[in-house]
């Protein structure tokens, strides 16, 4: 009682002095210093953790680290049993459980979402758990803007701005990059960058930013300075990179579907949890670069030490050879992908941005070291695995300005832009027929509940139909007397009456119009049968109830009908679709999900 007293003071006082937008401009600020707090925490109690678990070092006879077998399972185990005893078994699947929440949820997250996923991913990654963090704080910052926005009552479209706000605001932070936050709400959340949009999604990723800078510092991942300006020859080098990293797009999108397939067909966890742990374990052994995020060694690589990618492990001895580097660059690239699918797939919590952001380096760098041993034109390795970086996200989030921003953002200038735009285009070019959808996005669209930038396409393919379906048509029986149709007009307001077998199928309808001369006449109610006044029904003038909304529009456009009967697959009759009340459901929705 005295918090909704407190709640509607507060509310009273907002409306005198306030205006809806100065409002939503605050909340966007709030949401960003928030969200900027959940990315610094997260990464610093991660990488301490990381830093403390790689000091203790047990090698074994073939050399690498005994401890590097254990610390995945650990560190999946504990996030099991985060989620099953805290979470409540359940915390969503991170981007993709915002985009559901977007286009079916009018943007509602559960609270829980504000820090399960924080802690569940920092319990997977920090025991070496090879996913990235960033999906983790996007979906945290989403649930703190979707929670603000519903705590303040704000409208379904505002809730969803303040969504996108905390998702920017959470990759700015964690990256200082606010201009690559604010596109990844608009690419992967699929946010229309309008003039209401645009200055809140601003405010939210500078503030995030800034609140970044100043708690940890100028210093931003992957800082490097471009030394090397780019020449018109290297085009034919950016665009055979583009290639490449357009192949391992392919791979990285298609190989996580069917590792993560294969595991849920094992349906006890602990069955996966040991599975995955033991898989993982021993691919970090092999491969000590695998551990965790990976970012420490992609640093390294763009400082030219390559030796990173050999220390504690039993290949470190062939450091040396070139060709070592050739194959240990191609293992880490197909392994990366195995391992962060095997980490998900089993149980842990994390994300795929950054192990595409790993993947696209060793690509770049692999491409650029491949064409210096064939005797090339001298290429810049670390100009290469940045722009490999850029090109692999967009070809697996299909997030082309994001990627080539937060790599120029990152670099501290735009020495790159050419080469980033050239690569990141082939790319997204090439893995366009062949991957419609981002990694985040393809399940959602394969069941129809992906929200797109072609809001009159998505409102019909999103919009629920059975929800505007009517039911109070009085059907009558085929063979029935014509006094069971009189009856029938008595007890209803409607002009049509559809007519069923003797099993419930359904066989046509009968106008008003058609028998109101014979409802005068009673003489006729006994003797004549209501068949007689059965007005025949085309395929046309029929929807099955799983049919998408979309059809049906089609059948309303194409025939210009004003009602549709619903069966089901048996053809039992369901109800009766209009066509006032299924446009002015689409008005309704386009009116909610745009401005």
């Amino acid at each position: 009682m005295h918090r909704a007293r407190l709640y509607k003071a507060i509310h009273i006082w907002r409306l005198r002095h306030l205006s809806q937008r100065t409002y939503l401009l605050i909340l966007s600020l709030i949401v960003g210093v928030l969200s900027g707090l959940a990315a610094v925490l997260l990464k610093t109690i991660v990488h301490q953790v990381n830093r403390l678990l790689l000091s203790l070092d047990i090698e074994t006879f073939v050399g690498g680290n005994l401890l590097m077998l254990i610390y995945p399972i650990v560190g999946i185990l504990l996030t099991l049993l985060f989620i099953k005893f805290f979470v409540g078994g359940n915390i969503g699947h991170g981007i993709p459980s915002v985009l559901f929440a977007i286009s079916r949820k009018r943007g509602i997250l559960p609270p829980k979402n504000m820090y399960s996923s924080l802690i569940a991913s920092t319990l997977t990654v920090a025991f070496g758990g090879s996913v990235g963090l960033e999906a983790p704080i996007a979906s945290t910052g989403s649930a703190i803007g979707s929670n603000i926005g519903r705590i303040c009552r704000l409208s379904t479209k505002h809730v969803k701005m303040l969504l996108g706000c905390g998702a920017a605001g959470a990759v700015a932070g964690i990256f200082k990059a606010p201009i690559a936050g604010i596109f990844f709400a608009v690419e992967v959340f699929m946010f229309d960058l309008t003039s209401t949009t645009a200055i809140p999604l601003m405010l939210s990723s500078i503030s995030a930013s800034t609140v970044a800078y100043f708690l940890m510092g100028t210093d931003v991942q992957f800082a490097f300075s471009v030394t090397e300006e780019f020449s018109l020859i290297q085009i034919p080098f950016y665009v055979i990179l583009g290639v490449f990293c357009a192949c391992a797009s392919v791979y990285f999108l298609r190989v996580t579907d069917k590792v993560e397939t294969w595991f849920s067909r094992f349906p006890s966890k602990w069955t996966r949890l040991i599975l995955g742990g033991i898989i993982l374990g021993l691919l970090i052994f092999l491969f000590p670069p695998l551990f965790g995020e990976g970012y420490g060694s992609l640093t390294a690589l763009l400082r030219g030490d390559s030796s990173v990618l050999f220390a504690h492990s039993i290949f470190e001895k062939f450091q040396a050879e070139n060709w070592a580097l050739l194959i240990m660059l191609i293992a880490l690239i197909l392994l990366k992908v195995v391992a962060t699918a095997t980490t998900i797939g089993s149980g842990g919590a994390g994300g795929t941005f950054g192990p595409s952001l790993i993947v696209g380096g060793l690509s770049g760098y692999f491409v650029a070291v491949l064409c210096n041993s064939l005797g090339c034109p001298e290429q810049s390795c670390a100009n290469f695995a940045l722009v490999g970086m850029a090109a692999v996200m967009s070809g697996v989030m299909h997030a082309p300005l994001m990627a080539t921003f937060l790599i120029a953002e990152i670099t501290g200038g735009y020495e790159l832009m050419a080469p980033l735009l050239i690569a990141v285009a082939v790319t997204y070019i090439c893995v366009n027929p062949f991957e419609k959808h981002s990694i985040y996005a393809r399940k959602l669209a394969v069941h129809g509940d992906l929200l797109t930038h072609d809001k009159d396409k998505s409102a019909w393919h999103l919009m629920d139909l059975r929800k505007i379906i009517e039911n109070d048509f009085i059907p009558v029986h085929q063979g029935r007397p014509l006094r069971d149709l009189v009856e029938a007009i008595k007890r209803s307001h409607r002009n049509i009456f559809p007519v069923l077998d003797a099993e419930n199928h359904f066989v046509g309808v009968i106008h008003l119009d058609d028998v109101r001369k014979v409802i005068f006449q009673p003489e006729l109610y006994d003797t004549q049968k209501l068949d007689e006044y059965i007005y025949p029904i085309s395929e046309g003038d029929i929807v099955n109830i799983n049919d998408s909304p979309f059809s049906v529009v089609k059948k309303f456009q194409i025939g210009n009908r004003y009602n549709l009967i619903v069966i089901d697959d048996e053809r039992n009759y369901i109800g009766v679709l209009s066509r006032a009340n299924t446009f002015s459901a689409y008005r309704q929705f386009v009116y909610e999900t745009t401005e």
